[in-house]
């Protein structure tokens, strides 16, 4: 099934994309349960788009909560190469103000509850994150948010914390000593699994407070998170409207190749159920017969 060569994921109060034309929702059963909501399916500035709400409309899912597993799996399945995350984040450095942009190039894995690959039950791979956002996808929305005018800071470490809560001052000022740039709750497992998934993924993250380490400012809220990203709603759409006409296709990007070479099960012993869980993901990178193809030549004996 292909429908759309780029997925946006909307974060805290982007619940609906505004500018798709075309437009109509699917519902896509995975393997791993429903996506956060219906996938609204559309053209934006002449590119076809899949929009999901990470936290559905409404926000009724928790951080730790949400079905990632299911959200990258169905936007693999409808054909998504690209995905752009679009986040809340607060500051962890005096030099990134609310209401700027920054484009990340790494992260602190600070979440414990959270499944966070899409292999066991028969199969291990092992894909490189060393640099988990796709660096091309990032230099385009770095030059997109140039483009309209707004702040950027291009690179940066993002400390994912568990949540639901925010931070303690004291876990605030241990992530400044450690070199982080922002924090958030929701950039993993997204970008490990969509690398697994081969699929190229980075982060237009708004930033909207300065944590609790700042005693010049106020302590992050839900109510400061959702004001800044409404005043910065308009700034994102016009980022977006920038960036999707020029995606095109991929070229000199290893994003599409990470499971190459990354699976250590010798592939005629994996499980055909696992197979066949997994063929969306894994196809082109096994050496063994299409599960499909494989179950249909069964039913002809």
């Amino acid at each position: 099934m292909t429908e759309a060569r780029v997925g946006i994921i909307g974060g805290t109060g982007i619940y609906q994309m505004e500018g798709l034309l075309e437009t109509r929702e699917v519902n896509v059963a995975t393997p791993f349960g429903n996506p956060s909501d219906s996938i609204v399916l559309g053209k934006y500035s002449g590119t076809q788009v899949a929009f999901l709400p990470r936290h559905g409309r409404g926000h009724f899912f928790t951080p730790g909560e949400i079905p990632v597993q299911a959200n990258i799996y169905a936007l693999k399945v409808l054909g998504v190469k690209q995905i752009i995350s679009i986040s809340a984040v607060g500051s962890l450095s005096e030099t990134i103000h609310p209401l700027d942009m920054i484009i990340p190039d790494q992260v602190v894995d600070r979440t414990r509850n959270r499944v966070s690959t899409f292999f066991g039950d028969g199969i291990v791979a092992h894909v490189s994150l060393a640099d988990p956002f796709c660096k091309r996808l990032s230099n385009r929305i770095v030059d997109a948010v140039k483009q309209v005018g707004a702040i950027v800071h291009d690179g940066g470490t993002y400390i994912v914390i568990e949540g639901p809560a925010f931070s303690t001052r004291a876990e605030s000022r241990l992530y400044q000593s450690w070199g982080g740039s922002v924090i958030g709750m929701t950039a993993l497992p997204e970008a490990k699994l969509a690398r697994e998934a081969q699929i190229c993924y980075a982060l237009l993250a708004c930033v909207t407070d300065y944590d609790v380490w700042n005693d010049k400012a106020d302590d992050v809220s839900t109510e400061s998170v959702v004001l800044n990203l409404s005043r910065n709603a308009s700034m994102s759409q016009a980022i977006l409207r920038q960036l999707l006409p020029g995606l095109g296709e991929i070229q000199a990007c290893p994003c599409p190749d990470a499971l190459q070479g990354s699976i250590a099960t010798e592939h005629e012993r994996i499980p055909q159920e696992t197979l066949l869980k997994l063929w969306p993901i894994l196809k082109g990178r096994v050496n063994v017969p299409s599960p499909e193809t494989t179950d249909r030549h069964a039913s002809e004996l």
